[in-house]
């Protein structure tokens, strides 16, 4: 199993930790399947901080629409990051918005190996 946390050398300690919780019961072809598959879907926290100050400088709501979050990216789109407070307020916590998505992620992608392995 320690062999599949190095196809994951990127991961933020709380996503690490969630992470291993999450994949304890997989043998090591399921831990690896799962490795290679979250690995393309995971959002980056770096990323996520671009995508915010693009977001502050030019088109606001683009780090909303990278996460999936398509209501809120219109939103902020059509209200200027919520006149800038909204962009400025997710500036500070995009760890936070990036390990929301990851642990969703990460959840959809553990049901799928379970279902299809």
């Amino acid at each position: 199993m320690a062999n599949v946390f190095q196809l994951m050398p990127n991961l933020e300690p709380e996503e690490l930790a969630y992470i291993q919780e999450l994949i304890k019961d997989f043998d090591d072809h399921k831990a690896q399947q799962f490795a290679m598959t979250y690995m393309s879907r995971r959002k980056d926290p770096t990323n996520i901080l671009i995508f915010a100050l693009i977001g502050f400088v030019g088109v606001a709501g683009i780090h909303r629409f990278v996460l999936g979050q398509v209501g809120m990216g219109i939103l902020y789109l059509l209200t200027g990051g919520l006149c800038l407070i909204g962009t400025i307020v997710d500036l500070v916590n995009h760890k936070k918005l990036a390990l929301e998505f990851n642990i969703k992620t990460a959840q959809q992608v553990s049901m799928l190996i379970k279902q299809y392995s």
